[in-house]
């Protein structure tokens, strides 16, 4: 009998303009955690939202359990027994988080009254088991980025699939959080659970699976072969055709440039209480914390969003006034790259060439009678060539790219607006690993022309490659900082000892509010 539980043959999908998938085969193991990787655009995807019954195949046959398996839609799947974390989050904001995650057991019974008590124990059950400290019966639009991820993750795991897809499940969670996932994982696989494992983090790939697909251009170069026997460049090499560039930055110390954007005693309504901050011309100064820490929520303090309740805010040395977004770009030329590029970052019923050039506008406007396309694809086509976003063409709708190419137009939107502070709030999430080698050049070439950048991110070898300080929050306060060596080992230790030292110190929950 074979312990082949899922298997894709011949399969093929075309797009206008685009062949995103061609005669691509893979074969999923019982009990088994398959990575599948590929470039941005190489049509991981597409092969992920055909297993889940949201697209229909051109070409090719789905197997489940030996017998050819035709979806009708995402329900579908469910039904046969698929689950899926999509990289793009699908939880109604104003739902409790145990209504979201039974949302597709609540219409079950119509006429029979929801039993809530039952419902949110149930949920924490799957949220203990993550290790998510959180009250079952609040709205998910209260949580952070990081913690819908894991509500995502637990109501996929609720829902008992036997086949499970994890799209870049770790895109915004800590060392800590993966660990507690991946934990959980290995026991899945213990219980017979079969996964498939997106991720551009290959430490992580290389730790938790067994097998792997590789895609290029929507074509195998690799298929279901065993992770055993390959190295870290082996992989590479199969996903992009060449080795890994890693960049040996020296240590450097700006702190002796001018401080471009600071926080002095800051105290939001949100909780933050008496944050020190600074950042000087050129510097790169790295945010690190667990999930809840505040940090997003810090940058958001900066740009208006959450009041400043005690403290100031100095750009350039004097007080500044910051009461919206449009405030900090306009008046302060302050930027940010949004971790939630999905409602923060992107217009998705607009095309690439306006997303990127929406912060350009108003500079370009000042000098011409009538602004033209032109104008805006000379100012930004740079830099949405050096990023390689993957697009038919620049009229492309954005919200029809893929994850990772649209992660590419909303850091390419800032990079060609010229600000002199850049906040970047998880900008490799969904990122391949070229690209990412290209993102991180761009940020230091930034800081080298005296962009002032504040890093927020939870890959720590990100953080110890870019950052030239590095503070550490815990309880939406900052609790150290550390000078970066660029020795991995090291600054990784001292980051997790402030860390850990935070954590004995308070680990009451800030709860955020609307």
């Amino acid at each position: 009998m074979s312990d082949v539980v899922f298997q894709t043959k011949g399969l093929c999908k075309r797009f206008p303009g685009v062949m995103a998938l061609d005669d691509v085969a893979m074969d999923l193991k019982k009990g088994s955690i398959h990575a599948l990787l590929g470039e941005n655009g190489a049509g991981k995807s597409t092969l992920i939202k055909i297993v889940t019954g949201i697209h229909k195949p051109d070409g090719g046959t789905l197997f489940l359990d030996g017998a050819p398996l035709v979806l009708h839609g995402p329900r579908d799947a469910i039904a046969k027994g698929i689950g899926v974390v999509h990289q793009e989050r699908n939880l109604i904001p104003r739902f409790s988080i145990s209504e979201n995650m039974f949302l597709e057991k609540l219409d079950s019974h119509p006429l029979k009254r929801i039993d809530y008590q039952e419902l949110h124990r149930q949920a924490r059950h799957w949220l203990e088991m993550l290790g998510l400290d959180a009250d079952p019966a609040i709205p998910v639009e209260k949580l952070s980025v990081a913690r819908m991820q894991l509500v995502e993750i637990a109501k996929a795991l609720a829902l008992k699939s036997h086949v499970l897809l994890l799209d870049e499940p770790t895109a915004s969670l800590t060392p800590h959080e993966t660990d507690n996932l991946f934990a959980v994982l290995n026991r899945l696989r213990d219980d017979g659970v079969s996964m498939i494992f997106v991720s551009h983090k290959l430490e992580e790939v290389q730790e938790i699976c067994d097998r792997v697909t590789v895609l290029r251009d929507g074509k195998n170069a690799c298929e279901s072969q065993p992770m055993e026997g390959l190295g870290r460049q082996d992989i590479v090499k199969l996903m992009i055709g060449r080795s890994e560039q890693i960049p040996n930055w020296q240590a450097r110390d700006r702190t002796g440039n001018p401080p471009v954007l600071e926080l002095k005693n800051i105290t939001t309504a949100i909780g933050h209480r008496a944050v020190d901050l600074s950042v000087h011309k050129g510097e790169i100064v790295g945010l690190y914390g667990l999930v809840g820490a505040g940090r997003t929520e810090l940058a958001k303090s900066i740009l208006g969003k959450y009041l400043v309740t005690a403290g100031e805010v100095l750009v350039d040395q004097h007080i500044a006034a910051i009461s919206n977004v449009a405030d900090a770009v306009g008046r302060y030329k302050i930027g940010y790259v949004s971790e939630d590029r999905k409602t923060e970052g992107l217009v998705l019923m607009h095309s690439v060439l306006e997303n990127v050039g929406m912060t350009v506008w108003q500079r370009l406007a000042k000098g011409v009678a009538f602004l033209t396309n032109r104008a805006i694809r000379t100012q930004t086509l740079p830099f949405i060539n050096k990023l390689e976003v993957k697009a038919p063409s620049l009229d492309q709708l954005v919200g029809n790219l893929s994850g990772g190419n649209q992660q590419k137009v909303s850091v390419a939107k800032w990079l060609a607006a010229g600000v002199k502070i850049l906040i970047v709030d998880e900008p490799s999430v969904g990122i391949d690993i070229k690209t990412k080698t290209y993102l991180h050049e761009l940020i230091r070439e930034l800081s080298d022309e005296g962009t002032a950048i504040l890093l927020i991110t939870s890959d720590m070898p990100e953080m110890i490659t870019l950052a030239d300080r590095i503070v550490v929050m815990n309880d939406y306060r900052v609790m150290g900082e550390l000078a970066n060596c660029r020795e991995y080992s090291a600054m990784s230790q001292g980051i997790m000892n402030l860390i850990h030292e935070a954590v004995e110190v308070d680990m009451s929950p800030v709860q955020a509010t609307p």
